[in-house]
């Protein structure tokens, strides 16, 4: 292991504390959040695979506002990660692939950037000071840089720090009460079916999809390495259902930065397992008291409104614009589930079987 894979390895925790905030904000604990990682690190050894397992943010995103509350959003995990992982161990993603169509899938994943891109404007409208800098610094940092990880480290910290200089002299006794830590401990999960936890839990699988397609691949190509993505869903499936079992949040396949280390998979190990560190050290509520929920606001509007949505339209109306645009747009009303429904229903009424 060389002093560019550990650099690879931080660069990379920088880029997923963030979203980890993102995740502590729906009410997921970072502590058992833990366990989701120790099967990235066997899956990665055991199938020698390059693709690291970490927060995303689209998956934070669609199971925090989907889940009514904090039960229903861990059961949501649960299953979707027992599903995906049924699907990578027997592997069926091909075969799902084959049949949902590049039009379809792309247009979910299109409509998923459309869902980033609203939250981190609702975001803006909730509190306009944050909102407003973090937009400005992303915005700015990824023109200047086109880089994602400066894009989130920019935006989150000069947006935290100035709202700290703003409300130095403003808090009050309950702003300086300890970090409530009532999350962070392991608790086993109140097991929950209802019809909006099956309706989220395939969404959230049909996002799992086209997500673990897209950011394993890529990750893969740019360690020019040739990824099996259902092994990637099955480790990344279980790391899902054994995190939310005890209260955690999920931890799915991303476009990682340890692919471009000289040792990608000695790189994603080390990332993984100092994210255990700090999940069980629980340094992440701690900073989340000085972070505000709005300093990711302008990360989600770049990533959802100029990374994800773009590429996947485009892909998506290089095969069909109208059962791309359907989709897209359902998605992006609804959940990827009833993009996907909507998908194949115009494709079948177009005569597309």
């Amino acid at each position: 292991m060389t002093l560019k894979d550990v650099l690879a390895a931080l660069a990379t925790v920088i880029n997923g504390l963030p979203q980890g905030l993102l995740a502590l904000n729906y009410g997921f604990g970072a502590f058992p959040t833990a366990l989701g990682f120790l099967p990235g690190i066997v899956g990665v050894l055991a199938f020698n695979q390059v693709a690291p397992i970490s927060f995303q943010a689209e998956s934070i995103v669609l199971a925090g506002t989907l889940g009514k509350d904090k039960t229903e959003r861990l059961n949501i995990v649960f299953y979707t990660g027992v599903i995906m992982a049924i699907i990578g161990g027997l592997g069926l993603l091909e075969p799902t692939i084959d049949f949902i169509g590049p039009s379809i899938l792309n247009g979910m994943m299109a409509g998923v950037g459309i869902i980033l891109a609203k939250v981190g404007i609702d975001m803006l409208k909730t509190n306009w000071k944050v909102g407003a800098i973090s937009f400005g610094s992303a915005i700015l940092t990824y023109f200047l840089t086109f880089d994602l990880v400066y894009t989130i480290i920019i935006s989150v910290f000069l947006s935290s720090a100035i709202w700290i200089l703003i409300n130095r002299n403003n808090k009050s006794d309950e702003k300086q009460e300890k970090v409530n830590l009532e999350n962070e401990k392991f608790k086993l999960l109140n097991f929950k079916l209802n019809y909006n936890i099956i309706r989220s839990t395939l969404a959230l699988v049909t996002l799992q999809i086209g997500g673990n397609i897209a950011y394993a691949s890529i990750t893969g190509s740019l360690a020019n390495f040739k990824t099996n993505v259902d092994l990637v869903t099955l480790y990344s499936g279980v790391g899902d259902a054994l995190s939310a079992m005890f209260g955690g949040g999920p931890v799915e396949a991303i476009i990682s930065g340890t692919a471009v280390a000289p040792n990608p998979k000695a790189s994603g190990i080390l990332m993984m397992a100092i994210m255990i560190v700090i999940l069980l050290s629980r340094v992440l509520p701690k900073v989340a008291k000085y972070v505000p929920n709005e300093s990711i606001a302008g990360f989600l509007f770049v990533l959802g409104s100029i990374i994800v949505f773009p590429s996947n339209i485009a892909l998506g109306l290089e095969g069909d614009p109208v059962i791309a645009g359907v989709t897209t747009i359902v998605t992006s009303a609804t959940d990827p589930f009833l993009g996907m429904i909507s998908g194949i229903v115009v494709r079948f009424l177009l005569g597309g079987f």
